[in-house]
């Protein structure tokens, strides 16, 4: 009885712990997504890391200029002394420098006084920094398409598989009343091998297409930050997203540019090449610095470095260094030169950035009202084709229409039907691209 508790105890322990492995299915709407994104996606963090290190930097340039304190021990012992008749003067305090062992310990107190290259360095890392926070900027807006093409492309996928298996229970039901039809002599064989050619074409691209959601869904798991073979849900329906997408005000939107994260980078990449000119004029300004020096001298033929006995003679010293560059054979003139061809480049790319995102605005405008304009005629379409094959289903078993024109009629309405999923699908991308270009996440 004993062997069996601990047996049937063992057995609830190990399947508790095999559930706590499990992954948990996790439940999202696009906007949960997004979140969930914006805190998980490993792009995300590697940005967020970026700034930090940014941060960092700016610090490290700033401890630059101010007071530095090192200390420094030397330890040398005299395999040949240089003054072996040296006078021992340790009895009157001093020390005996004909000694075979003499320990320095020194301590400095340095401090910059005036440096142009520290003052461009300074601002230099508030550029870095600046930079950093509009990198991270960019890969939020772009992290936030990501997901809303993701999360679309899964919506895509099931609406597809139910329509399909819609389809495919349709064109079953129709064989299977057309091959009763041909067993009774009352239609040809060939009505029923159209139906077949029909249904066979649905089966393979129902398979195809569920092959293709689990890709879409292991894609929305990377682009969310997990596990790619997570058990994820999606809670929002192609629908009423593409209801909730659109948007004709945001046709109207400002077209400011200099309101974008790609204006904004390159006027960034601008500003740093205007401090690399003032950096490289800086180098042919003097530079100052003051110091603060005190050590501490013991000399022995022992090493009683450590012992009461031990005599040390104490040192002292300020003062200040001067660096004045003179003439480096045109070197600075020509980085300096050269540092002003490379902003002269900056200058002209930023004008084409600008440029170029004005098109970009309106080319993402006019795509956005197209995919809208695309929606309502495929909605149409949809119910066109939908009464057009109902009619012939009603003629050909009627016996008045051609197996061949309900195959038509039926391609037409399954081509209608991917074409609205599209077009629900091109409203929400083409929203979300304007968006990610405007800068504007409303």
């Amino acid at each position: 009885m004993r062997n069996k508790l601990i047996y049937l105890f063992s057995l609830c322990f190990l399947s508790f712990g095999f559930a706590q492995n499990q992954e948990i299915p996790r439940s999202f709407s696009l906007e949960e997504a997004i979140t969930f994104a914006l805190e998980n996606n490993r792009t995300v963090k590697n940005a967020v890391r970026d700034i930090e290190a940014a941060k960092e930097q700016k610090w490290e340039t700033t401890a630059d200029g101010l007071p530095q304190l090192n200390g420094n021990i030397d330890y040398i012992y005299n395999i040949k002394q240089q003054f072996e008749d040296a006078v021992d003067f340790d009895e009157n305090g001093f020390i005996d420098f004909g000694a075979q062992q003499s320990v320095t310990a020194t301590a400095t107190l340095s401090q910059l006084v005036f440096d142009g290259s520290y003052l461009v360095g300074l601002q230099s890392a508030k550029v870095f920094l600046e930079i950093s926070k509009n990198a991270k900027e960019k890969t939020d807006l772009e992290i936030r398409q990501g997901v809303i093409n993701a999360y679309g492309n899964v919506l895509l996928a099931e609406e597809s598989i139910m329509i399909l298996e819609r389809n495919k229970k349709t064109l079953e039901d129709n064989l299977s009343e057309t091959r009763k039809i041909y067993e009774n002599g009352l239609t040809e064989e060939e009505n029923v091998e159209q139906l077949e050619i029909t249904l066979s074409s649905v089966e393979s691209n129902l398979r195809n297409m569920k092959r293709l959601r689990d890709l879409s869904y292991q894609m929305f798991n990377i682009t969310l930050g997990i596990d790619v073979n997570n058990e994820t849900k999606l809670t929002d329906t192609l629908p009423t997203l593409t209801f909730q997408n659109i948007t004709p005000s945001l046709l109207e939107a400002d077209e400011d540019v200099t309101k974008t994260i790609d204006y904004k980078i390159a006027a960034n990449d601008t500003r740093s090449k205007e401090l690399l000119v003032k950096l490289e004029k800086s180098k042919a300004l003097p530079s100052l610095s003051g110091f603060l020096s005190g050590s501490y001298l013991g000399n022995g033929d022992q090493f009683e470095f450590f012992t009461n006995n031990q005599t040390w003679l104490g040192i002292a010293s300020f003062g200040f260094s001067l660096n004045i560059p003179i003439f480096s054979s045109l070197k600075r003139s020509a980085s300096t030169q050269r540092a002003k061809i490379n902003l002269e480049k900056a200058q002209d790319d930023l004008l084409e950035v600008e440029q170029q995102l004005k098109f970009q605005i309106a080319s993402a405008k006019s795509d956005y009202q197209l995919s809208i304009e695309e929606y309502e005629t495929s909605k149409k379409n949809l119910r066109l084709s939908e009464r057009i094959e109902k009619k012939n289903q009603v003629k050909f078993f009627e016996g008045v229409g051609s197996s061949f024109d309900l195959r038509q009629a039926q391609t037409q309405l399954y081509t209608a039907q991917q074409e609205y999923l599209q077009a629900m699908l091109d409203v929400i991308n083409k929203k979300a691209a304007l968006e990610t270009i405007l800068n504007t996440t409303n």
